[in-house]
């Protein structure tokens, strides 16, 4: 029996696509600890795992919705919240592995935390990767424009100096690139297929690129109509009531059922009076819904594009971050979606529309859908983490 440590973020699209695996490896009978936080606690214990929280030490579960939201736009100041994390989490995390003696650590790419400690301790490590890998190839697919880059270079002595820090603390550290990218040294596993990621045949064979992790569906929908046309925009970016304002103008005088699913954060009262053909939720089974849409009108995250692919469902994009804008260029650029120029309700119509009615959307999705399905999902990535573990 191996002893594997997961570590992970906050986030259900970075969390979601690890739980197959988990349950993958306690069903072969090895033991599996999850270092998270208690948002994900039922799924993580649900999946087999024992949950360890986070939350008492981590200073990134204080940000404010504004400082949020300067994650992933900032480079200095997002490296300021990990470090901070690093070495909050660094006495509790250093303890328990030294005492635990894990043959592995799993930890998602954006838990630096669990990389930083693997490398600080020389435990066998396994970077878990929910958006594509990325190195000096496949990075083309994220536009930087020259404003971007001139951000980044006056903030990289605020990064250096947050480096250091972790430096002082023992991390073998040498700068940035360390704990924010993978090289093809680093045993990598990857939630998509060869034919999905851009530029695959770059990376070693340390990269295993397993398929999107598809849970199986929970609830039922409907489908009324012969279109149905689903609308989300991920669970963290979603407070957009004048786009979702939009959606309900598009398709208030069209034949097309539409399920729009808004999230928490704008009042369910700001939707009053809705065309019989339009339905709003706070939530909604997503796989459930996949499995009959038409169309999906989505923000592009890493693991909404996935579900969507596999279940032969082309997409209408409106990506809200860089990230979820690589992943829509990789989209148009395999012919299964399109990005409308503007997010008025004519504009989003014509590119349901269109969609609907070029069937090369359709079929080039289905091409996709096809390839992941010949990854090895769930038990590809069980035999990858045991292949790295110190008894295998």
């Amino acid at each position: 029996m191996s002893k594997i440590v997961f570590f992970c973020i906050p986030a259900h699209g970075h969390t979601n696509p690890t739980l197959g695996v988990v349950k993958e490896l306690v069903n072969r009978g090895h033991q599996v600890l999850y270092y998270s936080y208690n948002a994900m606690r039922e799924k993580i214990e649900t999946a087999g795992a024992t949950f360890v929280a986070c939350d008492d030490y981590d200073i990134e579960q204080k940000l404010t919705p504004k400082d949020a939201a300067r994650v992933g736009k900032d480079l200095a100041f997002s490296t300021r919240i990990l470090v901070d994390t690093t070495l909050a989490l660094d006495d509790k995390v250093c303890a328990d592995m030294e005492q635990m003696k894990p043959d592995c650590i799993v930890a998602d790419s954006m838990a630096v935390w669990g990389k930083a400690v693997a490398m600080k301790l020389n435990i066998p490590f396994v970077s878990s990767t929910t958006t594509f890998a990325f190195n000096r190839d496949s990075s083309k697919i994220m536009k930087q424009s020259i404003g971007e880059l001139l951000k980044m270079i006056v903030s990289m002595p605020k990064v250096n100096k947050d480096i250091k820090r972790l430096q002082d603390k023992g991390y073998p550290i040498k700068s940035i690139l360390d704990i924010m990218q993978n090289d093809n040294d680093t045993h990598t596993i990857v939630y998509t297929s060869p034919e999905f990621q851009p530029s695959s045949n770059t990376f070693s064979d340390k990269y295993a690129f397993v398929g999107p992790s598809i849970r199986p569906a929970t609830g039922k929908i409907e489908k009324t109509k012969d279109k149905l046309v689903y609308i989300s925009m991920g669970t963290v970016n979603n407070d957009l009531l004048s786009l979702y304002h939009q959606f309900i103008a598009a398709f208030s005088k069209t034949d097309y059922q539409v399920i729009l699913s808004v999230g928490n954060l704008v009042p369910m009262e700001k939707f009053k009076n809705l065309p019989e053909n339009i339905s709003v939720f706070t939530s909604v089974d997503q796989i459930a819904v996949l499995q009959k849409a038409d169309v999906f009108i989505s923000h592009c995250g890493m693991n909404s594009v996935n579900e969507s692919l596999y279940f032969k469902v082309p997409l209408v994009m409106l990506p809200q971050t860089k990230e979820q804008g690589g992943v829509a260029n990789r989209v148009s650029q395999l012919g299964a979606g399109l990005q409308p120029p503007k997010t008025d309700a004519a504009s989003i119509l014509d590119a349901v529309n269109n969609v609907l009615n070029t069937p090369s959307y359709k079929e080039n999705a289905v091409t996709i859908a096809e390839g992941f399905r010949r990854c090895p999902g769930a038990k590809g990535a069980a035999d990858k983490i045991l292949r790295v573990c110190k008894s295998e």
